[in-house]
């Protein structure tokens, strides 16, 4: 779904309208399979979008410290 998003997004915000869809659909299958687990949805729901945030910025925090292959 997010490669989707890829090509209806404009170049100049595609980072942040990727990264903001990608945990959109990462929060619903958190919810999917909490609901599909029978637990609590909402709690699959705040756990898949912390530890997916968590790990974006983590990502793009490295990123920036070593930079882009030449």
């Amino acid at each position: 779904m997010p490669l989707m998003v890829v090509a209806l997004a404009s170049e100049s915000n595609l980072i942040s309208v990727v990264s903001g869809a990608s945990l959109l659909f990462l929060a619903f299958l958190g919810g999917l399979a909490a609901y599909i687990g029978s637990v609590n949805v909402a709690t699959g729901i705040m756990r898949i979008t912390f530890w997916s945030a968590l790990a974006m910025g983590v990502t793009a925090g490295i990123g920036a410290l070593i930079g882009t292959a030449a």
